[in-house]
């Protein structure tokens, strides 16, 4: 195979003049990070000489064995973590294709065939009058092949970072759904749990109504209760009685909820949570070193930053299309009429190629996949930047849920603790002829919501320490990235 000395300078030239990749180099964005959250503090001070959370592991933490389980389950069986691992498989493919590209082609053809002339044929008639006529013909053919697209101005090697960080953002962002799917199994079974105790207190008041009304019913059959307060405490009992299924179809819906994230049909886990049990009690909580810290450990963050650094390399890809493409190809087999002689030498043939593509005449569309490749850099770093805020809005507001919270359900349970007085008092006073019932169906009205808000409070704290382990990054173990840029561990 022969190439002239014209073609060879031809490369060589395009080979100097494309020693640097085209496109512009990636510099991770530097986001300037408070050295503290504004609830740190009071969060803080609560975690003050408590036991340290292990915030990989983060649900062992409620010292609920049940919370665990199933949270462990759902990482397991969850079926959004699954499509999330097979998006990762995608586009790790992806990777291999793109580094497959950089490299030469090679591939085996043969072919063995036979044909017979048709002599009816205007060919036919003439060929069979040539002398040494043969109707029947065969051909054997083996050949192996070679091609090489060269990547003299770096297109082919920016789409391949662009497609190692497709799959480094969707390894993070498969790391960040795995986050999504334990806060919110965590969530789910701390609502479960505050759902039946509010139904106890419900169905409790409902029995302390009853015996109410059973009560003024035998004074009203003896003449000494007016019919008005019969039918007072009759309206109160059926307040409390037409709470109850609105709290049982809220119960039912959080356990079908939590069947989903288990990725089990809705009812397989009844059995296990039919026993009421208490409200887990949330952990101390640490600001786990604050913003700087957040920016490393939230995959979110992590995954958009990878997604920015892909479009940044697709800047590249687009540029590259503003040079030409040289190609080198080459053939080397053998063919023949028999088999006997398909390894002679003189049954050898060879080729060899050397092609340029370049879209000269195209400058006008390339100009536009550019500016479209800058615009989708731009609109990405403007999502990276977002996401950091929201990861920071996110343990704001999860920090202030939690000791609002936890300050509203101390007071409430003060409050639980006067008001059963009360309505004891309260009670005495009316079979002591000093008060009226309207002051029993009040005080007892304002205890059972008084209970309702505490448990609601208390879940709540709970719920908001979940959050505030999602909004950390809790869930897994993030990588220390050498020299503190943001990286995903590959």
């Amino acid at each position: 195979m022969r190439i002239s000395p014209l073609s060879l300078i031809a490369v060589s030239t395009a080979a100097l003049l494309g020693g640097c990749a085209v496109g512009p180099a990636y510099v991770a964005p530097q986001m300037t990070a408070p050295p503290a959250f504004l609830g740190g503090a009071a969060i803080d001070a609560k975690a003050d000489g408590a036991v340290t959370v292990d915030l990989i592991h983060w649900w062992r933490s409620f010292d609920d064995p049940l919370l665990a389980s199933l949270v462990e389950r759902a990482l397991a069986q969850n079926l959004d973590l699954q499509q999330a691992s097979a998006r990762v498989v995608q586009t790790r493919a992806g990777l291999r294709h793109a580094n497959a590209d950089l490299l030469p082609a090679g591939q085996v053809s043969g072919q063995a065939s036979e044909s017979w002339q048709s002599l009816e044929t205007p060919q036919g008639r003439i060929a069979s009058a040539l002398p040494g006529f043969e109707r029947e013909a065969q051909g054997y053919e083996l050949n192996l092949g070679a091609s090489w697209e060269l990547d003299l101005f770096g297109g082919k090697d920016a789409a391949r970072d662009a497609a190692r960080a497709d799959w480094q953002a969707s390894a993070a962002a498969a790391t960040a759904a795995r986050l999504a799917v334990a806060a919110q199994t965590a969530d789910t079974y701390v609502a479960i749990r505050s759902l039946q105790a509010r139904l106890d207190v419900a169905r409790g008041q409902q029995q302390v109504q009853q015996r109410l009304v059973d009560l003024v019913g035998l004074q009203f059959r003896k003449g000494v209760a007016a019919e008005l307060q019969l039918r007072q405490a009759e309206g109160a009992l059926a307040q409390v009685k037409a709470a109850v299924p609105e709290l049982e179809q809220g119960l039912e819906i959080a356990m079908n909820a939590l069947d989903i994230l288990l990725g089990v049909q809705p009812g397989s886990t009844r059995p296990e949570l039919a026993a009421a049990a208490p409200i887990p009690v949330p952990p101390a909580v640490s600001s786990a070193g604050g913003p700087p810290a957040l920016l490393r450990r939230r995959p979110d963050i992590i995954a958009a930053e990878r997604m920015l650094a892909a479009s940044n390399a697709r800047i590249g890809v687009a540029i590259a299309e503003y040079y030409p493409k040289f190609s080198l190809g080459g053939l080397l087999g053998t063919a023949t009429m028999g088999v006997g002689g398909l390894f002679g030498g003189n049954a050898t043939q060879a080729s060899g190629v050397l092609g340029l593509r370049w879209r000269l005449f195209d400058f006008g569309r390339i100009d536009a996949e550019i500016a479209a490749a800058r615009g989708r850099n731009t609109e990405a770093l403007a999502a990276y930047r977002l996401t950091v805020l929201r990861a920071s809005e996110d343990v704001e507001n999860a920090f202030s849920s939690l000791v609002k919270q936890q300050a509203r359900a101390q007071i409430l349970g003060e409050g639980e603790s006067s008001l059963g007085k009360a309505r004891t008092s309260a009670f005495a006073a009316y079979k002591g002829g000093v008060s009226s019932l309207l002051d029993v169906l009040d005080a007892d009205r304002r205890l059972l919501e008084t209970r309702d808000a505490g448990i609601q409070a208390k879940a709540a704290a709970t719920r908001a320490a979940i959050a505030s382990f999602r909004a950390l990054g809790g869930g897994w173990e993030a990588p220390a990235p050498p020299g503190g840029a943001v990286a995903f561990g590959y």
